[in-house]
């Protein structure tokens, strides 16, 4: 049974990626289920569904967590940088940068909503495989570090950086390994399309020496996401602080060394991934011990993670609207979102824990199978999933979708995105209004020549 008492068990409450709710989440005396001191059909009543819900106590907490654990663990400096292509919005990147964090964006668009969030150029790292001549000028004009991938990076930023103000550079490369939630691969040559290869490595560094316009100061590599597992991570830090090593005896000034993020959530009751300090812990040892077998002094540590932040913060709430039984086979539940808010089942097949926002602790269930009003057949959030008994306009509550479903979301069917709200003590703001139909006419052109005429 998915009812509440299944998310408290075990509740820890100083890491929220291993809590399937909100840490705020609670029961009221009605029965009722309540984040961050918000009764949750009150909240849809108000702001209409499907509606995001963050916790900003979840959030907080995450964030608090992480920049402890690498005081508590790592001798030296250190920066946590949120991997905002998770969920991008002005208000989360304020919250986030008001707790201390950096952040990683991959597009002017990311950029931008960091800077309008609070967020300090030299506070972000800017990736991506196949950044555009515009978005490193604006990158570079707003005093980013810009996280070479390619030879066309360095190519752009001839025509972009000056001697006279060296652009900030962090070189990524593919370390060998690869990892994700059961998967743990190490090889020489990974197939992607990120980073410069381990054979290529020492001639981009003697080359990127000769340019005065350039100024290498770290090293980035990532091996995954969803990641249950921490032994990678130590292989991870000596093959970067090989790299180092190298770099340094090249003459390049590396103070930054960027492990990128990856750690996992707990989606469902049978996930069990590391804890925030665990994770730190790992990657923050596995450096200093690298460095000190190298006689290398501690460069500033830098991760990214993203999902771990964000998603166990949120949720989604949808309207139960249709049922249709299906004799012998199966019973569809439609809700009034789906694919649109939340691509991750139909893309990824991923799996989601939810409840009844009136009826949490109910037992007396039946299976269903929720689906989406998008047209397709495959538009099912949850499968073969057990609910108590409901009716057309209950309140569904879907946990864990603070990360990539608004962020990867669309208007498929020309559905609006719903409305982000954050709740914390019983206060609530309004962070990303509701889209609405006409909103999504706004960048139309309609050529006078496709005009009727009388």
């Amino acid at each position: 049974m998915l009812g509440l008492k299944a998310f408290e068990t075990n509740r820890d409450i100083y890491s929220p990626n291993r809590n399937i709710a909100p840490l705020s989440s609670e029961i009221n005396e009605s029965g009722k289920l309540v984040v961050g001191g918000c009764q949750l059909s009150e909240l849809a009543k108000k702001y209409g569904t499907p509606l995001y819900v963050f916790d900003e106590l979840s959030l907080r907490t995450a964030c608090r967590t992480y920049i402890s654990s690498l005081k508590k663990h790592y001798p030296g400096d250190s920066l946590p940088l949120y991997a905002s292509k998770a969920n991008s919005s002005i208000a989360m990147c304020a919250v986030i940068a008001s707790e201390g964090f950096g952040l990683d964006a991959v597009s002017e668009g990311e950029l931008l909503t960091a800077l309008k969030g609070g967020m300090k150029g030299e506070d972000i790292v800017f990736h991506g495989n196949n950044k555009s001549h515009n978005e490193l000028k604006f990158a570079y004009k707003n005093n980013v570090t810009i996280v070479l991938d390619n030879h066309h990076d360095i190519e752009l930023l001839k025509n972009i950086a000056s001697d006279k103000n060296p652009a900030k550079l962090m070189l990524r490369f593919t370390p060998g390994i690869e990892c994700h939630t059961h998967e743990y691969i190490r090889t020489g040559h990974l197939d992607s399309k990120f980073g410069f290869d381990p054979d290529d490595l020492k001639s981009v560094l003697e080359e990127l020496k000769t340019y005065k316009w350039a100024k290498l100061n770290g090293l980035h590599a990532h091996i995954g996401s969803q990641i249950f597992e921490v032994q990678p991570h130590v292989d991870l830090a000596g093959v970067m602080a090989d790299t180092l090593k190298i770099a340094q005896e090249i003459g390049h000034p590396i103070t930054d060394l960027n492990l990128g993020g990856g750690l996992g959530i707990k989606y469902v009751k049978e996930d069990n991934p590391p804890s925030i300090e665990e994770w730190v812990e790992v990657i923050s040892n596995a450096v200093v011990k690298a460095c000190r077998e190298r006689n290398l002094d501690l460069p500033r540590l830098m991760c990214e993670p993203g999902r771990s932040l964000v998603a166990n913060s949120g949720l989604t709430i949808y309207k139960i609207g249709a049922k249709k039984i299906v004799p012998g086979i199966r019973t569809y539940l439609s809700i009034d979102g789906g694919m649109s808010d939340n691509p991750r089942p139909i893309t990824y097949q991923s799996s989601y824990s939810a409840c009844l926002v009136d009826k949490p602790l109910n037992t007396n269930c039946e299976k269903v199978t929720v689906a989406g009003k998008h047209c397709e057949s495959g538009d099912v959030l949850l499968k073969d999933f057990f609910l108590p008994a409901c009716k057309s306009g209950d309140f569904l509550a879907v946990f864990g979708t603070g990360a990539y479903n608004y962020s990867m979301s669309s208007n498929y069917n020309r559905i609006p995105r719903p409305a982000t709200i954050m709740v914390a003590d019983g206060f609530v703001e309004l962070t990303q209004r509701r889209e609405l139909p006409e909103d999504l006419l706004q960048l139309d052109v309609l050529p006078d020549r496709f005009i009727p005429r009388n």
